[in-house]
């Protein structure tokens, strides 16, 4: 999971980034469950024209299994802001002839060039996503 500002503008930007699928909601279940007390209007929000919980977006591998548990991220809202480097961070694979394309690519969305690594033959770029949170390219 990953803490945010915007769960649901962070969840388009890394599924773009990934290649992955902004998981879709039912705003016909969430009228449902606020009819039923489960919940209130409060905790919803309209974004891109549909209703969804204000709480949280995912984002689904596009190889997910069609059954059994996905293959997925998920980004929930949090009121404070990022403040220090993460404890995880993904790495992106891109393939070498393409990391360069791929960071202005990112930079041109949004993401922050920060430094660039090197171990042994291998090397990589490390950036943050719009909100600040760092991860590798690769």
């Amino acid at each position: 999971m990953v803490d945010s500002a915007d769960p649901h503008v962070l969840a388009d930007w890394w599924a773009e980034t990934l290649g992955w699928s902004v998981e879709p909601t039912d705003g016909d279940f969430i009228r449902e469950m606020i009819a039923k007390g489960y919940a209130t209007e409060d905790e919803t929000r309209t974004y891109r024209g549909s209703l969804v919980w204000k709480a949280g977006a995912g984002i689904r591998h596009p190889d997910s299994p069609p059954e059994g548990p996905p293959r997925r991220i998920l980004f929930q809202e949090v009121p404070e802001a990022k403040t220090v480097k993460n404890r995880v961070h993904l790495d992106v694979w891109v393939g070498a002839e393409n990391v360069e394309a791929t960071l202005e690519k990112l930079k041109s969305r949004g993401a922050e060039f920060l430094w660039r690594g090197r171990q042994g033959p291998h090397s990589w770029v490390t950036m943050a996503d719009p909100e600040g949170n760092e991860f590798c390219i690769s």
